[in-house]
């Protein structure tokens, strides 16, 4: 898999000469550019951005998906110009990247935004402590499991929504209850960060207001009152190409700062 980015980098390269390298990880991205990734083979460790660095001994930034997408998103995205954002990636997981004063939100262990584990219901289930319990309720992987017990067959988000548009109750109330504990973990971003705007993204944010709609609500009953009235929810209008902007930016900040 490195040599796989490694042989990226380098079909890049011929295009023209670069001056940093900037990229993004479906997981956990540690300072010096190690990285844990659990849905790639043998990452649990893995050293990308010294590999990078050995090979084309420029500045390497290894982020997180999440990192990279809000700041994609606040650079050339929805969020342009935003300060305080978060965005909500939700598809097969949900995570959130988050920025405060124009700063990314870390944490102690870089695990700050691992917000599919939110709690946003009493009673505890043992798969929440498998994937965490908004991960369970309003992740694809979690509305595909609803929706086979239901109907008896795999159903993804995208079918859920086709059959809601054809009137098919089940998949209205599928898609609405994800919504709800969405909207739940909403109002606590809401309670805890003050942010002027949550960018929703990730495969489940196509299924548009069948989940926004109920999301928008809860989190507008549940959250601080004042603080909700400043916030702003929109869709991710950059997609995929969020996190590519965000790790090209932080590359680019890379640059400008001074050597030791």
């Amino acid at each position: 898999m490195v040599e796989a980015v490694v042989t990226l980098v380098e079909r890049l390269a011929e295009r023209g000469p670069f001056t940093a390298i900037g990229v993004d990880v479906p997981g956990l991205a540690r300072p010096g550019g190690r990285v844990w990734a659990p849905n790639l083979p043998g990452w649990e460790d893995m050293p990308l951005g010294r590999e990078l660095y050995r090979r084309f001994r420029v500045p390497v930034v290894v982020e997180s998906d999440r990192n990279a997408f809000v700041v994609g998103e606040a650079w050339r995205g929805v969020a342009r110009g935003v300060r305080d954002v978060v965005f909500l990636a939700v598809g097969t997981g949900i995570g959130a990247g988050i920025l405060s004063g124009g700063h990314l939100i870390r944490g102690h262990g870089e695990l700050a935004g691992a917000v599919g584990w939110m709690a946003v219901r009493e009673k505890f289930l043992p798969e929440y402590g498998r994937v965490g319990c908004l991960e369970t309720l309003a992740s694809g992987r979690g509305i595909e499991s609803v929706a086979a017990k239901s109907f008896g067959q795999k159903l993804s988000a995208a079918d859920l929504v086709r059959r809601a548009r054809q009137g098919d109750r089940r998949a209205q109330a599928i898609l609405r209850r994800a919504g709800e504990a969405l909207g739940l973990a909403m109002a606590n971003l809401v309670d805890v960060l003050n942010p002027a705007m949550i960018v929703v993204g990730g495969g489940v944010a196509e299924a548009g207001e069948w989940v926004l709609k109920p999301a928008r609500e809860t989190m507008r009953r549940w959250a601080q009152p004042l603080a909700v009235k400043q916030v702003r929810v929109a869709r991710s209008r950059l997609g995929p190409r969020a996190a590519l902007l965000g790790a090209a930016k932080l590359a680019l900040d890379a640059c400008k700062q001074p050597t030791t």
